[in-house]
């Protein structure tokens, strides 16, 4: 009988768990909201519960636990270091030590889109891939490198922060107190920003249709609809965050030369339009080697990459011992 083991993806608003097999293959899986303005202990114990209640569908133990949590993580330790978009940031909250005596079982952590970049390396269209980039574009835009294929953390496990790098020397700030950051450029939040300036300065009539002028339903998605349906300002503006997403794959591919570069995240939902920006964007800006042989795909794995990776990390023995 195969080994089977946990995978959870702790995000801002939910948290998934899945049981899985070691060829990733979902046995079971259970969403729930991360309710994480109720604070670290809760979550904790909701993640526990969670996945003691998958673990009561079949007969076997998990072999181990991985979670994947944002922000920054002592992984040899097992404690959350820096958390910015949760309350109390949580600050040396002591997750292993909490959640592994409840589990029976090894608990391994890591950042959530390196863990994401994991599943994609483990499970998805990185498999076959030595060098390989990917790219998270949703709430945020994070990042992970693989070199040689093996992921590369660094010293504190935040190599791989593709989001942060300037695009923009005087653009705007970012959360992370640089300025022009890929993130502030392309990101879910500025493509609705952008969505929401066309749809007030009435320059996006089928993004007005859509949403029955609703600023409440605008988003990439309700953009991407439009710039479908003819709203030229529309596409337009999903070009300029796609040319963005483009320098910064440059900059990477430049530095390089992966074989491969994976976007995730619920942008790259936006499909051809951002895709095909983004290649050629690549092949115009990289010049120093042919770069046409650097693949551009969406992630395989989709919204599952995240808790996917948990698995493979847990497989891994949360790569400290790999």
């Amino acid at each position: 009988m195969d080994k089977v083991f946990a995978g959870v993806d702790v995000g801002g608003t939910t948290t998934k768990c899945v049981l899985a097999d070691s060829r990733g293959s979902i046995q079971f899986l259970e969403t729930e909201a991360t309710r994480s303005h109720e604070g670290p202990e809760s979550v904790l114990s909701q993640i526990a519960d969670l996945v003691i209640r998958l673990r009561g569908k079949t007969n076997q133990r998990p072999e181990a636990v991985g979670i994947a949590m944002p922000g920054l993580i002592d992984l040899a330790a097992g404690i959350t270091k820096f958390n910015p978009n949760f309350p109390t940031q949580w600050r040396d909250v002591r997750v292993r030590e909490y959640l592994q005596p409840k589990l029976e079982c090894p608990v391994y952590l890591l950042n959530d889109v390196r863990t994401a970049t994991l599943g994609e390396l483990t499970f998805g269209r990185g498999k076959h891939a030595s060098t390989m980039l990917f790219f998270a574009i949703g709430t945020g835009i994070g990042g992970g490198v693989v070199i040689d294929g093996k992921l590369r953390l660094g010293p504190l496990g935040a190599a791989g922060e593709l989001g942060h790098q300037t695009i923009l020397p005087d653009g705007p700030l970012c959360g992370c107190g640089n300025r022009g950051c890929l993130e502030t450029l392309a990101s879910g939040p500025a493509l609705t920003a952008a969505a929401v300036r066309l749809l007030r300065s009435g320059l996006a009539p089928n993004l007005h249709e859509i949403t029955g002028g609703e600023l409440s339903r605008v988003s990439p998605e309700t953009l991407a609809q439009a710039a479908l349906k003819g709203d030229t300002h529309a596409k337009s503006a999903i070009i300029t965050a796609a040319g963005h997403i483009g320098i910064g794959v440059a900059n990477m591919v430049a530095a390089l030369h992966p074989e491969l570069v994976v976007i995730g995240g619920g942008v790259a939902n936006i499909g051809d339009l951002l895709f095909d920006t983004v290649r050629t964007t690549v092949l115009e800006r990289v010049g120093m080697f042919p770069a046409d042989d650097v693949a551009i795909e969406p992630s395989s794995l989709g919204e599952n990459a995240g808790a996917l990776g948990a698995i493979a990390l847990a497989m891994k023995k949360g790569l400290l011992e790999s």
